[in-house]
């Protein structure tokens, strides 16, 4: 595993839920991610982010880590779900607040 795989690996596994994104959650640079963490906010989870566009490492390491070539990605208690438009799909079916409850994630504040 590489320094940056072992990088993201720790990053995704010291959270219930992390999106990497373009920018900050309070000011998306993006409009996949503004639209990703405006569901997270529906979902009523606590949530870190990583600003992809800070650190051009973790911009590149995290498409080969999750063999997904987009940003957005998020990832819930270590597991890669997907980029916006997947996260999109599961929040209309009501699948991505189903996942939440069972994986128990921590509830926004």
């Amino acid at each position: 595993m590489s320094d940056i795989d072992t990088r993201i690996s720790k990053i995704v596994g010291d959270a219930d839920v992390v999106l990497f994104m373009k920018g900050t959650p309070l000011f998306p640079q993006c409009g996949f991610s503004n639209k990703a963490t405006a569901i997270l906010d529906h979902c009523g989870v606590a949530y870190d982010s990583v600003d992809v566009l800070q650190d051009q490492e973790v911009r590149q390491g995290i498409k080969s880590f999750s063999d997904w070539p987009t940003i957005p990605q998020l990832y819930v208690k270590g597991e890669f779900v997907g980029g916006s438009d997947i996260m999109m799909e599961m929040y209309e079916a009501g699948e991505l607040q189903q996942l939440m409850d069972e994986k128990q994630v921590t509830k926004a504040e």
